[in-house]
């Protein structure tokens, strides 16, 4: 019993604290978008379902012995992929598709030994109810997730802040062959006490049931709404903060706490309960989605989506346990829950940014769950299931309503792995304009009246960080080289004179396509511009030193930041590309986060100057903006054409810097 527990307990561990750190690796070639984890996602579920497929196989068409030889055999020659470090050859040039990119890295980098892992559970809990009869197998699955659930937590609390990414990966490498080692013992060990059959001679002598296929299909049905909701929720979290572990990882925990509790013991799920609970947050979760005021709450959103999250996997893990079947079937049953799971993944990661025009694969879930409630409760609980049904009413009248708020005013949208873009035209002569909006965020304003067209707007105005430093360098004797990281509407352009370069860069080609076509600022422009496609910081890595007289990082008036560009290593590979005199501007708008400090602490760390502009926005065109200035000369930032419009920065010396392998979102959110 204590070898089934412990290759189980460490083969859990080790499956999911891979995840985070595999997906920490690859985030910064991708961007730091969030699709990445969506992505990364897809994978671990169709792994799980290959694992699983391949447990439920074993068990019932090899005989014992052998299967048993061919699972050590294989656990062996996975230690050979080790250590689990992307090749640089993975890294993107721009032009790849990005979801069959990460897939093929995944593949090669992690293929066999996440596999084998899926494998684990299933097989050895098989193998444990063939040997011990008399005792339930159920419980080593609950002691998988709680294995899991630990690994989830520790990792942005004690892992990912005291390791370097590289010796994560190399000491989860030893992890692992420690464990494939004891896994093969086990799997040898257990043949000798099995019977010389496996289930399907078994099943042949009338000693397994079979499982009705409705049965079958309802449990793929319940495992792929809890995942759909997993993949949607994460989504909806990440794409307005930061796609970083700490936000990936408390979803996926809340969806393991339920596994477990539902799976060990009957008592933990009081389904009338839930039957009232799991409709009542459907619908809460449906009109705060459909509540624009309440779009920027960071808390009340996590609380809400979270909180529903948690409540709705109750109510479907709990049905899937209280219709688990005899041990003998169990196998069948996990293969069950794992394509559900692989199809919830496939839906939202995959298919929803082909199908779907926009983010509405949230509310799509939501109406999905509340079927779902009608269904289960409507053969024994029909009262109940009417709480069902208004939850459906209102997850149908808050999808529409998300839909019909989507589109007013849009006049071209598109949607691609890096989110949701949408062009809306609003106002009336003078004040008519055009927008860039990225989800929920506004990344480009152009007024269209002629004596406005070529005037630079919102964060970008005369007024801003950015403005006021342009202003300052121009008139020049020279033509000045600026570039920028982060496209949106091109309107950096507009302070751009005859002879002067603008390199600007971004991810994204429907960002510059859209700049292109619905904006004028490029074509406008006196300066030459160039547009290099790919993550800025990858290709800032592959060039040859720009000499930059300004480098403005504005990937940050998302409030969902790519961190990678605000590192330590980012600033000094933006260094190699300044002139002695050049400034380095950060865009830190955010409504949650604190990055002022972070940028200055990160300054300092490279001997930098840093001043921080605030603009309250009141000017015309202009919005509230804050950029940090850095400089090696601090002589530049003290100009009076910049210094009068400082405010000072409260530094926070005990916040530690800011690293690829170390950046803390909970100490920079901001207080209430």
């Amino acid at each position: 019993m204590v070898l089934y527990a412990l290759a189980i307990f460490l083969s859990a561990f080790l499956l999911f604290l891979v995840q985070p750190i595999v997906a920490k690796e690859i985030l910064p070639w991708f961007g730091g978008s969030a699709a990445v984890w969506a992505t990364c996602l897809v994978f671990f579920q169709s792994a799980l379902l290959a694992g699983y497929a391949y447990a439920d196989w074993s068990a019932r068409h090899l005989r014992p012995r052998t299967g048993a030889w061919l699972h050590a055999t294989l656990l062996v020659a996975s230690i050979a992929v080790l250590p689990i470090i992307p090749a640089a050859h993975w890294k993107p040039l721009g032009d790849e598709n990005p979801i069959a990119l990460i897939l093929g890295l995944l593949a090669v980098t992690i293929g066999l030994p996440y596999f084998l892992l899926t494998t684990t559970s299933p097989l050895l809990q098989a193998w444990f109810a063939r040997r011990f009869p008399a005792r339930s197998p159920y419980r080593l699955f609950a002691l998988s997730n709680l294995a899991s659930m630990l690994a989830l937590l520790g990792y942005p609390f004690v892992i990912e802040p005291n390791l370097p990414t590289r010796t994560q990966a190399l000491a989860w490498s030893v992890a692992y062959s420690v464990f494939a080692l004891l896994c093969a013992g086990v799997a040898l060990l257990s043949a000798r006490g099995l019977p010389a059959t496996n289930l399907v001679g078994d099943a042949m002598r009338g000693r397994t049931a079979r499982v009705p296929v409705p049965s079958q299909l309802r449990w793929v049905l319940l495992a792929a709404t809890g995942s759909i909701l997993l993949l949607a929720v994460t989504n909806h979290i990440t794409q307005n903060i930061a796609a970083v572990p700490l936000l990936w990882l408390l979803p996926l925990t809340l969806y393991l706490v339920t596994f477990i509790v539902c799976f060990d013991n009957p008592r933990w799920y009081v389904r009338r309960l839930f039957l009232v609970l799991a409709p009542a947050m459907i619908a809460w979760m449906a009109w705060t989605l459909a509540d624009t005021r309440v779009t920027h709450d960071l808390r009340l959103q996590i609380a809400v989506f979270c909180g529903g999250l948690f409540v709705v996997c109750m109510f479907c893990h709990g049905e899937l346990a209280r219709e688990a079947p005899e041990p003998a079937a169990l196998t069948r049953f996990y293969l069950m829950i794992a394509l559900g799971g692989a199809l919830g993944a496939a839906l939202v990661g995959v298919a929803a940014p082909l199908w779907l025009p926009a983010d509405f694969e949230l509310g799509f879930g939501l109406v999905l769950a509340a079927l779902v409630v009608v269904s289960q409760a409507w053969h024994g609980a029909r009262v109940l299931a009417f709480a069902g049904v208004a939850a459906l009413v209102v997850a149908v009248g808050g999808s529409w309503h998300g839909i019909r708020d989507f589109y007013a005013s849009t006049i071209y949208s598109t949607r691609n792995f890096y989110g949701v873009l949408r062009v809306q035209e609003n106002g009336t002569d003078v004040t008519r304009r055009r927008q860039l909006v990225h989800g929920t965020i506004l990344h480009g304003n152009q007024y269209l009246a002629p004596d406005l067209v070529r005037e630079p707007s919102t964060y970008y105005t005369q007024t801003s960080g950015i403005g006021r430093v342009l202003e300052m360098l121009n008139p020049s004797t020279t033509p000045l080289k600026v570039g920028m990281i982060g496209l949106g509407a091109g309107t950096i352009a507009a302070y751009g004179a005859k002879g002067d370069e603008f390199r600007i860069y971004d991810i994204n080609p429907a960002v510059i396509a859209i700049a292109n076509t619905y904006f004028s600022y490029l074509h406008d422009s006196d300066a030459h511009i160039v547009t290099p496609l790919g993550d800025a910081r990858l290709s800032l890595e592959r060039e040859p030193p720009q000499n930059f007289d300004v480098l403005a990082i504005d990937a940050f008036s998302s409030d969902a930041i790519p961190v990678h560009l605000i590192t330590s290593e980012a600033v000094a590979a933006y260094l190699r590309h300044m002139k002695p005199g050049g400034i380095i501007a950060f865009h830190v708008t955010n409504r949650f986060l604190d990055l002022v400090p972070v940028v200055q602490a990160i300054g300092a760390a490279h001997g930098l100057s840093a001043l921080w502009i605030s603009d309250d926005g009141e000017a015309g065109l202009a919005s509230r903006s804050d950029w940090v200035l850095l400089a090696r000369d601090p002589a530049i930032l003290a100009r009076p054409e910049l210094a009068q419009f400082s405010t000072p920065i409260v530094a926070h010396p005990e916040w530690r810097l800011w690293t690829d392998d170390f950046n803390n979102l909970v100490q920079v959110l901001k207080r209430p």
